[in-house]
């Protein structure tokens, strides 16, 4: 049976491309994709735990013995032979599926975003391009014959630049750099965030991970979801890895729906998410 906006959030696994194909016009408020960023290289992270055993070669606290249980290693070929040939059917889909009052967040790095930025703006036109938006972060390889690479590129568009939705109130606040310059009632509240967000990756030790590749924080997709849709509104993520946006959207009480063809990522959003009462299969 086709996926209707009545059905409840959902996770389709199988290739996205078929499945957009199943889904019908203008359901969606917001498409954040975080597609693989042609890096070249396979891209994997393996779970690591610990535990106290007599036997292990480890000692810590009081001299005490454990040993390291490596997990599940999770991985997906970051590499295409063609990458816009791949990427553009599916934001050409992504235009479809939003609303009048849509918006659309690519997520890529600084070897794609400007190849994007020239796609986009065929696609939804020059005046839908809402903003840049820079993440930045400490965390990685340091270069020394360069810049280190510290930050991601976010493309926002628009469906209708005159009617599109926003709402910068709902966003959480973020404290401000220099709180002296400001009133202590300013420096209380917060300030809003700008079009550069600096905000960690997700901790390999915090709770939030789950232990897949790429996995992007929750501070980050909130700020996007809290912004860009309200309560009940659909929320659309086809390349989900791990399922962020749908654990941050069914937070703030969005629907979602969600579509990767990896196993991990199906399996690690299986235990992740348990409002999506359905995980479908379409057949590409």
């Amino acid at each position: 049976m086709p996926w209707t906006p009545d059905a409840p959030s959902t996770v389709f696994a199988g290739d996205n491309l078929p499945v957009l194909a199943t889904l019908p016009d203008a359901v969606f408020r917001l498409i954040y994709l975080d597609p693989p960023f042609n890096t070249g290289r396979t891209q994997q992270r393996q779970a690591i735990t610990t535990k106290r055993s007599a036997e292990g070669s480890r000692t810590g606290f009081q001299g005490r013995s454990y040993e390291t249980i490596k997990g599940t290693l999770t991985k997906y070929d970051d590499t295409f032979a063609d990458y816009w040939e791949f990427l553009e059917p599916r934001l050409i889909e992504a235009w479809r599926l939003l609303d009048d009052r849509g918006t659309l967040y690519l997520h890529l790095d600084y070897r794609e975003s400007h190849y994007a930025k020239v796609v986009l703006d065929a696609l939804f036109g020059r005046d839908n391009f809402l903003n840049e938006i820079i993440w930045a972060y400490d965390y990685g390889a340091r270069a020394t014959r360069k810049w280190p690479s510290k930050h991601d590129t976010i493309l926002v568009y628009v469906k209708n630049p005159k009617a599109y939705y926003f709402d910068n109130e709902a966003v959480d606040r973020e404290p401000y750099m220099a709180p002296g310059l400001v009133t202590p009632e300013k420096a209380e509240r917060g300030k809003l965030p700008t079009d550069v967000w600096w905000h960690t990756i997700v901790s390999p030790t915090g709770r939030e991970k789950t232990g897949y590749a790429t996995q992007k924080p929750e501070g980050v997709l909130r700020r996007i979801i809290q912004a860009s849709s309200a309560e009940g509104d659909w929320v659309l993520d086809f390349f989900a890895g791990s399922g962020t946006t749908g654990a941050v959207a069914a937070a703030l009480g969005r629907r979602f729906v969600l579509v990767d063809q990896n196993p991990d990522a199906i399996e690690v959003m299986r235990s992740r998410l348990p409002e999506a009462t359905a995980f479908g299969t379409i057949d590409a």
